[in-house]
């Protein structure tokens, strides 16, 4: 005689569902605050991409704030030919493409020498660096100007990516130095053992630990170096050697009043240093995050 068992059927938890359904206010609050923030900071930019796509005639007869009403392409050709911007992106792209790894790869070894190698004045060292970061570059114009002139390197790509390096080095080393002395010493002190040199140590195992923080500094150092005018101003004269924003400024003064290529000018000189940021935008999150919890 077989025994019938009741099926018993499990009343639905609606626990998760109430719980899904409360809305966090201070949630809410947090993501409308961001909201606000990201329309003010791209508010801006949509209008100069906005006023690059009009012609004159719509922005002079229907207002900043209108549609265009036939999108004007041919400002950014006009912007790029009147301007001679092939030039100034040819030297932003060789400053910055020299400069970025270069900057990172001598900051990355100070770091690890200072964090992981016994130095006598090691802390003193660090010290000095560190202090580098307090000094706005902007007071040591005039004495770079000097320094640089009489080496002879005025208007040359070293005059001005020696300086970049000097002032971009300090920053990094601060960065890379906490970075560096977070790694377990036994990893090193594993491989010295085994016969290991030092810039074995570093090849091999520091550089792969650390990739996600070297890309966050390669897209700060990629974006300062790109658009920074003051020292290129200052050491740049001749108008072949300008970078995109000596270019721009140029552009800026002949044809303030053609707003459109003006715009146009302005999103050519922008657009590169913010496809990079897109491009590495992941690493940018994982290195500036790596580190903040230990487990």
């Amino acid at each position: 005689m077989s025994t019938v068992v009741p099926k018993v059927t499990a009343k639905p938890d609606h626990t998760s569902d109430i719980v899904g359904s409360r809305r966090d206010p201070v949630l809410i609050i947090l993501w409308v605050a961001l909201i606000i923030l990201a329309a003010i900071w791209l508010t801006p930019f949509a209008f100069i991409v906005l006023t690059s796509l009009k012609t004159q005639a719509d922005i002079t007869g229907f207002g900043p704030f209108s549609l265009p009403t036939e999108i004007a392409v041919d400002n950014f050709s006009g912007a790029w030919s009147r301007g001679n911007f092939a030039s100034s992106f040819l030297n932003s792209v060789i400053i910055s493409v020299i400069k970025v790894p270069l900057g990172l790869l001598l900051s990355a070894m100070a770091a690890y020498a200072l964090a992981k190698m016994k130095l006598r004045f090691g802390k003193l060292l660090l010290l000095v660096v560190v202090f580098g970061t307090m000094i706005p570059f902007q007071v040591m114009l005039a004495p770079i100007f000097t320094m640089v002139n009489s080496f002879g390197l005025i208007d040359t790509y070293p005059g001005v990516i020696l300086p970049y390096i000097a002032f971009g080095v300090p920053y990094q080393v601060f960065i890379l130095h906490g970075f560096f002395k977070a790694i377990p010493k036994e990893l090193s002190e594993a491989a010295l053992i085994d016969g290991a040199s030092h810039f074995t140590v570093f090849r091999r195992i520091f550089l792969p630990v650390c990739l996600p923080v070297l890309a966050a500094l390669f897209i700060l150092d990629f974006v300062s170096t790109w658009n920074e005018f003051a020292m290129a101003l200052v050491l740049l004269q001749d108008q072949t050697m300008w970078t995109l924003p000596l270019g721009l400024m140029s552009f800026q003064g002949q044809f303030s009043s053609d707003y459109g290529q003006l715009n146009a000018a302005i999103v050519m000189t922008v657009m590169p240093a913010t496809l990079v940021y897109l491009i590495f935008q992941r690493y940018f999150v994982s290195g500036l995050t790596s580190g903040a919890v230990k487990g």
